[in-house]
């Protein structure tokens, strides 16, 4: 039982524009659906999320940035039930498509394991349209 790789990296930015035209323009970053709060991006095989955070500051205690494993079927219970039975409980609940746990390692570092993909989250968003999505 394992972490299979990374799924994806989340970064709370402070400012959406400014790190999307870095991302996608600086970077070279392709970019795949975009709304007010947030953007998804990719690089290869790599899914970033660029989510807005609070503001001035990114208080750490609010700061959304996070890196997410993926993991074999099957595996996803038995991870959980390691982390919660070493002490490491959630720091947020899921409300994303697909199974996830978010957990802190022993120096508070944010991390998620989660079942899905960048794949299966657009066609989570497709199922409910909002005017508000940009997509590439």
């Amino acid at each position: 039982m394992a972490v299979s790789g990374f799924n994806q990296v989340t970064l709370a930015v402070s400012n959406l524009d400014r790190s999307f035209d870095f991302y996608a323009g600086v970077l070279g970053f392709s970019p795949v659906v975009r709304w007010s709060t947030g953007a998804y991006l990719t690089a290869g095989n790599l899914w970033l999320a660029l989510v807005a955070g609070d503001g001035p500051g990114m208080r750490a205690k609010n700061n959304y940035s996070h890196i997410a494993f993926s993991c074999a079927e099957g595996e996803f219970d038995k991870l959980v039930e390691n982390l919660q039975s070493a002490g490491h409980g959630a720091w947020q609940e899921n409300r994303s498509e697909g199974d996830s746990c978010y957990f802190r390692d022993p120096d508070g570092h944010k991390f998620e394991i989660h079942r899905g993909e960048l794949a299966s989250r657009l066609a989570d968003m497709k199922r409910e349209p909002s005017a508000e999505f940009e997509y590439f």
